[in-house]
């Protein structure tokens, strides 16, 4: 029994050899008697293939940047005297409209006009006194010249009665009295010449005190002035911080308020774009191209519009106004101001909202003169190449260098000649001399010039 176990194990493994030499026995044969595949000249099939017929077309350079809007003018309304507040308009809220010459607030006027009315007093009485010196110095003039016309005939006495007393014919008392009269002449006459001298240092100090009457009163009227807060432009207000009756001082911050006649918007463009731009800049003598300020002339020739993140549809037309000195320290960008005029005038909320403070906006800036570039599709470029449809129908692969990229275009600076076809499909794969089956895009190329054109929306 037990030499029957290893007899049946032995049995199964000598089968399995024998299958498996078999098997290879079987594969050596195919192997042996196999045929190699027949190679056939079949042309493989020519690939359908859009391309665009390359020509140099009108191009408006682009650049974009992003801001917050922010009113071209703002009014901070600050209190120049003390006083209580008796008048605030009801529309004296956050976020109302005002137009321009509504009064806003007035503080209590009393002492104030009581001042104007004391420095009109204090200059009348000034006049009068003018006046009455100006009566004073005629008179005195008048009796001057009596008194002179007196002292010269004291004088000729004196002389007749000196002459008597030499020939013994009057006494020395009468020549002494005389003597005295005519010194008492002099010294009236003298009086008056010095009441006269010191009339114009007398008119000076009234003139002095009239300029400080006269000051007074302008301080007073600028004072009574300053109690009105009139809307110097049609306005939004933003903060208030003063109610009626309040009691406020000198210096104390009453509201604050917008100009709505036009706002600005700061955009922070790229370097390497804004240079571009500004280098599509029609050439003139004398004017730099550089980042630094631009003359007016550089500026007309700059197209902006202000588009509202987040809906693209709410566009307003806007004017480069200045670009900012220096790069903003963080971006690395240059800050371009844009103007737009009467953001308010389109505004249909909530649909399209007006252009307000703190708003965040794209600013698209074109050069409104076009130059002549080759500007191909960007996709069309595959890593510093570019497919061309040969004169036999063939792919050709050709390196191209491109200046830069503006939206979806390329700007090509070399290797291709106008009159190439630019093949815009992607080839997978590529290969250079396969026959391919051309078809012009027409629609493509007129895409192409209007979008270098910047006629997209």
């Amino acid at each position: 029994m037990s030499d029957a176990v290893p007899s049946r194990t032995w049995l199964r493994f000598a089968a399995v050899g024998l299958g498996l030499a078999a098997g290879l026995g079987l594969a050596l044969v195919l192997v042996a008697i196999r045929q190699a595949p027949e190679h056939q000249g079949v042309a493989p099939a020519p690939q359908a293939v859009r391309f665009i017929e390359v020509r140099p077309t009108d191009l408006h350079v682009h650049a974009r940047g992003f801001g917050v809007a922010r009113p071209a003018e703002t009014w901070t309304a600050t209190a120049s005297v003390s006083g209580r507040v008796v008048h605030r308009h009801p529309a004296l809220a956050s976020g109302n409209l005002i137009e321009s010459g509504t009064e806003l607030l007035r503080i209590d006027p009393s002492r104030y006009r009581l001042a104007v009315d004391e420095a009109r007093a204090e200059l009348a009485a000034l006049a009068a006194e003018l006046r009455q010196l100006d009566s004073e110095a005629e008179n005195a003039g008048r009796l001057l010249a009596l008194e002179r016309e007196r002292l010269q005939l004291s004088d000729r006495e004196l002389k007749r009665i000196e002459a008597l007393f030499q020939s013994g014919d009057v006494s020395a008392t009468t020549v002494d009295e005389q003597r005295r009269a005519t010194l008492q002449q002099r010294q009236a006459v003298r009086t008056l010449e010095n009441e006269l001298a010191l009339i114009p240092a007398r008119r000076q100090r009234l003139d002095a005190r009239i300029d400080q009457a006269s000051t007074r009163l302008a301080q007073s009227r600028e004072d009574l002035d300053d109690t009105r807060f009139v809307a110097p432009f049609d306005l939004r207000v933003r903060d208030v911080h003063v109610e009626q009756h309040d009691h406020v001082g000198a210096g104390q911050q009453l509201f604050q308020a917008d100009s709505i006649a036009a706002a600005e918007v700061v955009a922070h463009v790229p370097v390497d774009m804004l240079r571009r731009l500004v280098g599509s800049l029609p050439k003139r003598q004398g004017v730099a191209t550089g980042l630094g300020p631009l003359p007016e002339v550089k500026l007309q020739a700059i197209g902006a519009k202000v588009r509202l993140v987040g809906a693209d549809e709410v566009v307003w037309p806007g004017r480069v106004t200045r670009i900012a000195d220096g790069l903003d320290p963080r971006s690395r960008t240059v800050r371009v101001v844009v103007e737009v005029e009467q953001p308010y005038a389109t505004a249909r909320p909530p649909e399209r909202p007006p252009l307000v403070r703190d708003m965040y906006a794209q600013v698209d800036l074109v050069s409104l003169e076009a130059e002549q570039r080759v500007v191909v599709p960007a996709a069309a470029v595959h890593e510093g190449e570019v497919y061309l449809v040969d004169a036999d129908g063939r792919l050709e692969r050709r390196s191209v260098r491109v200046a830069f990229v503006q939206r979806d275009m390329a700007v090509v600076e070399d290797g291709l000649q106008p009159g190439d076809r630019l093949i815009v499909d992607d080839l997978v794969p590529a290969i250079g001399g396969m026959p391919l089956t051309p078809r012009r895009d027409k629609h493509l190329e007129r895409r192409l010039r209007e979008a270098a054109k910047g006629e997209e929306s």
